[in-house]
């Protein structure tokens, strides 16, 4: 991966990932362990190759907590672990999401269910584990992933759609309830990022083509792009940014 930019007050920070073992969040592992941050990540599925990979490239592996962040009972304890073997969580990343499309006409009560459990439920649960901790040291940065999707009005996956917009709305109330303690809150909204599930599942040469057609910058989105920013984020560059929701796309849409 190609640094753009070092943040020398994240090196030595407690991480703690949300699946930060594949996708965009192995991108943010990756980058926070280049920084010098000590990164915990959990995920479902067994990450022991990545985990392997990024000791190589680094000198040092990120600590892999297996489990699901649907269930809160695990998720927390995973927090709890991170911060013995590392210390007090700094930066939360709250990254894993599952934009599965869907007919919204024949969606079942317990499909919905299942994915604002993983696409805003075990957002506002990894916050509640981690604020009492950064409230006591009287910092901290919460990272939470919307989308521009909800903004754009994107068919194909209303539960996902609703949910960035929870995350953003949820982001705003945080910001406002753990600001006075020095803890901020920010929402960071990635554009079409081709990531190798995009090509592999929807990303098609007109779709691609018509998307592009939407962005001010003519280049599509990578990885890299997200990790940048969510390394601003987490940051004392960012440290007077708070309640925001912060646009990666290229110039599709605009806030304010």
């Amino acid at each position: 991966m190609t640094r753009h930019a070092t943040f020398h007050d994240l090196k030595g920070a407690s991480v703690y990932i949300t699946g930060g073992g594949s996708g965009i969040g192995a991108d943010l592992t990756d980058g926070f362990l280049a920084q010098g941050a000590k990164v915990a990540f959990i995920g479902r599925s067994d990450a022991s190759a990545f985990v392997a990979e990024m000791e190589r490239r680094h000198g040092v592996a990120p600590l892999f907590l297996q489990g699901d962040i649907t269930d809160t009972d695990r998720l927390h304890a995973s927090i709890r672990e991170a911060e013995e073997a590392h210390g007090p969580v700094d930066i939360l990343v709250s990254n894993a999401a599952n934009d599965k499309r869907h007919d919204w006409l024949k969606l079942s009560p317990q499909e919905w269910d299942d994915l604002l459990a993983i696409n805003l439920k075990a957002y506002f649960f990894a916050a509640q584990a981690v604020a009492p901790g950064m409230i006591a040291r009287g910092q901290g940065s919460i990272i939470n992933f919307s989308s521009v999707s909800y903004m754009m009005g994107n068919a194909g996956y209303p539960a996902y759609t609703a949910a960035n917009g929870g995350i953003t709305a949820l982001t705003r109330s945080l910001a406002r309830e753990l600001g006075p303690n020095g803890v901020r809150v920010n929402a960071l909204a990635p554009g079409w990022v081709l990531t190798q599930k995009q090509l592999d599942k929807w990303a098609t040469p007109e779709g691609l083509a018509a998307h592009l057609d939407r962005q001010c910058l003519k280049t599509h989105l990578v990885p890299q792009d997200v990790v940048d920013a969510t390394l601003f984020l987490a940051s004392n560059a960012s440290r007077m940014m708070t309640g925001q929701c912060m646009v990666v796309d290229g110039g599709v849409v605009t806030t304010g």
